[in-house]
């Protein structure tokens, strides 16, 4: 069946198309990612178990990857500008060329848009509002608090 010491992994796909990888554990992710997608290391994104692996050093033994494990592979639509050997910097706002606004820059006063209509319906209809609901805002606008004034993640 196997060679030994070979193990199997499932590629999925988003079109839910299957590949089988056959690799070493003692293969790092950037090998398997050069093996099985030349020339495009940068654009495929690599996710086991909900974990983003983007440690191309990492070997998959110590990512605990074994045979028939499934790794999900998403193809990103642009090639990342940053060479292979730098480290990702992580989650960062992509910007558009051509366009004067970030991805994400209407994001947050949209947001407290609807938080504050959320609000004003609260105090003006609270008979409408069940406890767990409201409870529901207070912890959205919490979160959305944090998030806008960065402390949430840094």
């Amino acid at each position: 069946d196997a060679c030994p010491g070979l193990i199997k992994i499932r590629l999925k796909f988003l079109n839910d198309t299957e590949e089988v990888a056959v690799a070493r554990p003692e293969d790092t992710v950037g090998v398997l990612k050069s093996k099985y997608f030349p020339g495009q290391e940068s654009q495929m994104k690599l996710i086991y178990r909900g974990q983003l692996l983007q440690d191309q050093a990492r070997t998959l033994r110590s990512l605990r990857i074994t045979d028939n494990c499934v790794i999900h592979c998403h193809r990103s639509r642009r090639a990342t500008a940053a060479t292979p050997a730098l480290p990702d910097p992580g989650p960062a706002v992509p910007t558009a060329p051509g366009l004067p606004l970030g991805g994400g820059t209407l994001m947050v006063p949209t947001v407290m848009v609807v938080l504050a209509l959320g609000w004003y319906f609260r105090i003006n209809y609270r008979q409408l509002f069940t406890a767990p609901a409201t409870v529901s805002l207070i912890g959205v606008t919490v979160l959305v608090t944090f998030l806008a004034f960065g402390v949430y993640g840094q």
